[in-house]
């Protein structure tokens, strides 16, 4: 019974492999030595770096580390990274999809996000409202 146990655990070994960065079992048909999420990772460091040292717009840095600009504009809507022209002022070509205003993340404005926020909440009023005023007794 103990063979079989270590025998399980050889061939296990054989087919799971570590990420060398964090650990995690990775698949044994998965090339890389590194998990995705670590690629991830090390990726947005490189181009945090990059954008640091450099001036340059999403098209340059997608070009750069060979990543679509849909990646780089994701970045930027999270907030993750943001660009900063000559003077220090950041820039940006992320629009609140409400009102159209240059944003710095997101997908609304502060404002359109405040609105928006007031209007689920009166929203939910309406519904406490209606829902408290139908009772059904008896049945």
């Amino acid at each position: 019974m103990r063979l079989d146990a270590n025998r399980n655990r050889a061939d296990r070994e054989k087919e799971e492999r570590e990420c060398k960065q964090c650990g995690r079992y990775l698949n044994k048909l998965y090339k890389e030595e590194l998990c995705p999420s670590c690629i991830e990772m090390n990726l947005f460091a490189e181009v945090k770096e990059y954008i640091r040292s450099n001036i340059v717009k999403e098209s340059d840095v997608a070009e750069h580390f060979g990543i679509p600009v849909s990646k780089v504009r994701s970045w930027i809507k999270d907030g993750r990274i943001q660009y900063k022209t000559e003077d220090g002022k950041t820039t940006s070509s992320v629009y609140c999809q409400v009102c159209g205003k240059s944003i710095e993340f997101g997908t609304m404005c502060a404002d359109c996000r405040k609105n928006a926020g007031l209007q689920v909440v009166a929203k939910q009023q309406v519904q406490q409202d209606t829902d408290s005023s139908m009772r059904f007794i008896g049945k």
